[in-house]
């Protein structure tokens, strides 16, 4: 009875070594599995190009084999570019008044998979995700897209409807920038063109300075109307007042003499306050 207890506990010890090993191999494959994994943060891309197939695009992770695949980064973030226009590169309006402004642009790679390989295509994942090359690539165009919009308005409308003229922009623009989007623009800056800072063999400045100078003088008329037509109802208003002294000085007269104890002193003191 041992010995036949004992042959069976021999029997199942080859049983219990290939139970381990198998344990062992699944989780070291597990273990290989996980390594090959590739996490991307929040704003990448991950491209992971394959032999003989189209690359596969996630933004979560990947399995990324060794040798077989290749695996790039692309930012898909939002980057801002400025764009600054002063002086003699600031905006014509359709006046011909220059204005000075300063505006902020929003710009994404689509996360999309088509956005993402045109661009890695077009500019490669690392200038594409270089804030340099990026302004190198749209600041000319949204520069231009502020002269040209800038053109539509009157100096005077482009500074009060400033929602409009982002309207305005962001259509002139496009959304779609082969790959790219342009979420928002903003207008962090706008006033005129300082005079000192016009060139007046320009005709265009010439135009603007001849337009400020009439609104001003325009502006230096009204002004002085204005202050005349105050003084004038101070005028009126003192004149008034002493209108309705009069009238009640005379209304209180006219009750005395008219009173039983009338007395001639009442005439004499009339005759004195009208001089």
């Amino acid at each position: 009875m041992h010995a036949e207890e004992e042959e069976r506990a021999v029997s199942l010890v080859p049983l219990f070594v290939v139970a381990g090993v198998c344990l062992f191999v699944l989780a070291a494959s597990a273990l290989a599995l996980l390594s090959l994994y590739t996490k991307v943060e929040q704003g990448t891309a991950l491209i992971i190009n394959k032999l003989n197939a189209e690359p596969e695009v996630t933004f979560t992770g990947g399995f990324v084999l060794p040798i077989i695949h290749r695996a790039e980064r692309l930012d898909i973030s939002v980057k801002i570019i400025d764009v600054d226009r002063r002086g003699s590169t600031g905006l014509i309006c359709r006046d011909n008044i220059r204005a000075d402004i300063t505006a902020r642009f929003f710009v994404r790679v689509g996360a999309t998979r088509e956005d993402v390989l045109k661009v890695a295509r077009t500019l490669g994942c690392a200038r594409a995700s270089d804030h340099a090359t990026l302004v190198e690539l749209f600041a000319s165009k949204f520069s231009e897209a502020l002269k040209t919009v800038g053109k539509q308005f009157e100096f005077e409308q482009l500074y009060s409807d400033r929602d409009q003229l982002k309207d305005r922009l962001l259509e002139q623009i496009g959304l779609d920038l082969d790959g790219f989007r342009l979420d928002d623009a903003v207008i962090d800056f706008l006033e005129q063109t300082p005079l000192g800072q016009l060139d007046r063999q320009n005709i265009l400045d010439a135009q603007g300075i001849l337009k400020i100078q009439r609104t001003l003088e325009l502006t230096g008329r009204v002004d002085a109307l204005t202050s005349q037509r105050d003084r004038l109802r101070q005028e009126l208003d003192a004149l008034q007042r002493e209108h309705a002294a009069l009238v009640k000085t005379l209304t209180a007269t006219r009750e005395r003499i008219n009173a039983p104890d009338f007395s001639y002193t009442a005439i004499d003191e009339l005759r004195a306050l009208l001089g």
